[in-house]
């Protein structure tokens, strides 16, 4: 049972915030940020759990909020040349990583999301978002796509729970790719140090990436290494190398999920998404310490562009919503210990 539960419109740091608190944890969604869950915390024991920005990284972080928080890309990662097959036309996405000729991270992380509501019980506290695109708007302009996303959030004694869903409200059928850009801190507990912090991540084989350098997979799947199969036993670092890494997403004991550990304390951060993501990307930015970014994805990167078959297209979830239809997940963040 949890006490003292609020959910209230504020400011994060002079920006427009929905905060969420119940008990010891607090939250704070930014609605006019792409509906980004900036922070996430325990209060009585001074943990932050997800990468914040400092005050003197708010400009940077406006102009490119992937690296922070729990961002939402849809449709998610890279496209080839920006090109984006579906259904007999091309669609023509803007090039935004020059370097590489790729688009990259989709239209819905950096624009205002709608406040559909917000509440609280003696239980929870709760707030609902929403961004709907359709004829005439700047994302239909360039994802040609009539939808709607729908992001719930729902803070308790049980931690944090997300809700997300994707409905056709188009004459056609869509793509319904997804991920986050989940940035977690390592550490998270005042006094620890990044090589406190061990994780586990239920991962299958890496994608091969083609070698021109350009971060876009082939169809082959490589046996991890010994090194990365330690992520599966939960023994291994979130910087014992430099990862920019897609794997297949393989549950254990039916949960697909992310658990990172500070072993000094023995407190344990839990990261349980859904099966409905086929795939893990993991990125650490250089190894350089302090946060790294396990991302749960609906699809493939750059999958409308790899010949799949039938059976393959489900197996790295490239899948279509026919109109009416809605995609649905849920994932949840919590501590033990």
């Amino acid at each position: 049972m949890t006490a003292n539960t609020q959910a209230y419109e504020g400011q994060y740091e002079g920006l427009k915030a929905v905060w969420l608190k119940a008990g010891a944890y607090e939250a704070a969604v930014l609605p006019d940020i792409g509906a980004n869950l900036i922070a996430f915390r325990d209060t009585e024991r001074g943990y932050a759990f997800l990468r914040e920005p400092a005050v003197d990284e708010l400009q940077a972080f406006m102009e490119r909020p992937m690296v922070h928080g729990i961002p939402v890309l849809f449709p998610p990662n890279r496209f080839e040349d920006g090109k984006f097959p579906w259904e007999g036309r091309v669609l023509e996405l803007p090039v935004n990583e020059t370097d590489r000729n790729n688009h990259l991270h989709g239209f819905l992380y950096n624009i205002p999301w709608q406040v559909d509501g917000f509440s609280a019980d003696a239980l929870s506290a709760r707030a609902v978002f929403s961004v709907k695109v359709a004829k005439g708007d700047a994302v239909y302009a360039r994802f040609p796509f009539a939808f709607t996303v729908r992001l719930e959030y729902t803070l308790s004694g049980e931690g944090l729970h997300q809700r997300v869903s994707v409905r056709n409200d188009g004459e056609g059928t869509m793509p319904c790719l997804l991920a986050f850009h989940t940035a977690v801190n390592a550490p998270f507990v005042p006094g620890s140090a990044p090589a406190d912090y061990t994780f586990k991540l239920t991962v299958g084989e890496r994608w091969e990436m083609g070698a021109d350098g350009r971060m876009l997979p082939t169809k082959r799947r490589l046996p991890l290494t010994e090194a990365e199969a330690r992520m599966r036993d939960g023994t291994q670092s979130p910087f014992f190398e430099s990862l920019d890494n897609h794997y297949t997403a393989v549950p254990q004991n039916g949960r697909n999920r992310m658990e990172l550990t500070d072993t000094r304390t023995g407190v344990k951060l839990v990261y349980d998404v859904g099966t409905g993501y086929k795939q893990w990307m993991i990125w650490n930015d250089g190894a350089k310490g302090g946060y790294f970014c396990p991302e749960p994805q609906v699809n493939l990167v750059n999958a409308p562009n790899i010949e799949l078959s039938p059976e393959e297209k489900e197996q790295v979830g490239l899948f279509a919503l026919s109109p009416g239809e809605i995609w649905e997940e849920t994932s949840r963040l919590y501590t033990i210990g």
